[in-house]
């Protein structure tokens, strides 16, 4: 360092600059030596980084991109533990008549398979509005399904029981669960009632709170045969529609007030082949929405 520093003066005093060594510049010297040695100590590691640095990057690069290759687990579908599914589709939001399909598959890794021939239904006189089911809400325009607007919701539910008026001994064919309907057994659409959106039996309930119910065997022929679709049950909402069924129509053309109905030969059929084991669902949707969903909820094909 000392000879390095005269042969620096010298160099300066043939220049003509006279240089003040004080304590200050001194010290401005070293800093700078000590600057110069790490820059030698970088370059002797260079080839040393230039072979690591290529890893490292690499590695953050395929751990990014593996999480967001990494597909969502199937169980976060609401179809992840269902075998049997109904899919009814209309036209459109306002539409009354409606195609129902049913599908089945082995087990959950299968895929969807359709049974049989398309069945022809009806929906709501005011056709759909989306509703509360096993679903997410979609971010997707349209109604909402609300009590009273005699619409049938839109989304997918689960079956989860029959009804009808014969005894349960006439109806050994039917393997999910069945209640008969009595006399007492009313449906309750009562919104300030805490058995709104029930089936109950009035002769076994107590003091009824509700001014308001569907005496379901009192409407005869479109009850003779049904199925419960659980809408709005978990939990139940006030006023976010009650009373929702699949059951038997009155025609072709006229709709119902929120249910999904169909003639009786279909129900005749639907009703033996559902089953609880399969955890049997109900899909409904407007075309369009249908083809904007499919693939999301792991429908299948239109």
């Amino acid at each position: 360092m000392k000879k390095g520093m005269t042969n620096i003066s010298r160099l300066s005093s043939s220049s003509g600059f006279f240089w003040l060594w004080n304590r200050r510049s001194l010290e401005s010297v070293r800093r700078t030596w000590r600057g110069f040695g790490r820059v030698c100590q970088m370059y002797r590691n260079k080839q040393a980084l230039t072979l690591i640095a290529p890893l490292l990057i690499a590695g953050r690069v395929f751990s990014a991109t593996n999480q967001i290759a990494t597909p969502a687990p199937a169980s976060t579908s609401p179809l992840a533990s269902a075998t049997q599914m109904l899919v009814v589709t209309t036209k459109d939001w306002d539409a009354v008549p409606g195609v129902m399909r049913r599908f089945a598959r082995a087990d959950l890794q299968s895929a969807w398979a359709e049974v049989e021939e398309p069945i022809p239904i009806v929906v709501g006189r005011n056709g759909l509005g989306w509703g509360r089911g096993l679903n997410p809400p979609p971010d997707l325009p349209g109604p909402v399904k609300k009590e009273g607007d005699r619409k049938s919701p839109a989304g997918i539910f689960r079956l989860s029981s029959t009804f009808g008026l014969a005894a349960p001994d006439q109806m050994k064919q039917v393997r999910m669960p069945y209640k008969q309907l009595t006399a007492g057994i009313e449906c309750v659409d009562d919104v300030k009632s805490a058995h709104y959106n029930s089936i109950v039996d009035r002769e076994h309930t107590g003091q009824p709170d509700w001014n308001s119910s569907e005496r379901m065997r009192e409407i005869g022929g479109p009850y003779r045969l049904g199925v419960v679709v659980d809408h709005n049950t978990d939990p139940h909402v006030p006023g976010g529609g009650s009373c929702i069924f699949i059951h038997i129509w009155k025609d072709f053309q006229t709709g119902t007030t929120g249910c999904t109905a169909m003639a009786p030969e279909q129900m005749e059929m639907l009703l033996p082949w559902l089953d609880p084991a399969a955890h049997p669902v109900l899909v409904q949707l407007p075309e369009s929405e249908y083809k904007h969903l499919q693939k999301s909820w792991l429908l299948p094909p239109p």
